[in-house]
């Protein structure tokens, strides 16, 4: 195994517990954001209510949370691809 090598699995092996974390945080919190968008859907529906779908604080911050876990996503993947890379030329 050469040096360039072992960075390359070094490094890829960090970004990937980096993005993962980075990632992590703000999917849970979107997740939660998304099933109370749910159930406030549903009571509306039961309620027979018409459901104003204009942007809400709340539609924002899911928008926003997305994002992050997305960059997050990326930079794990791109630690993955640097795996990869390390064994491939290995």
């Amino acid at each position: 195994m050469g040096a360039v090598s072992a960075v390359l699995l070094l490094g890829g092996a960090v970004l990937v517990v980096i993005g993962a974390n980075r990632a992590r945080g703000p999917w849970g919190r979107y997740r939660e954001l998304k099933a109370q968008d749910a159930n406030v859907a549903r009571y509306e529906a039961w309620r027979g209510g018409v459901r104003d779908d204009s942007r809400t604080g709340a539609s924002v911050a899911m928008e926003i949370l997305l994002r992050q876990a997305r960059i997050g996503a990326l930079v794990a993947a791109f630690g993955v691809a640097l795996v990869i890379v390390g064994l491939v030329i290995r």
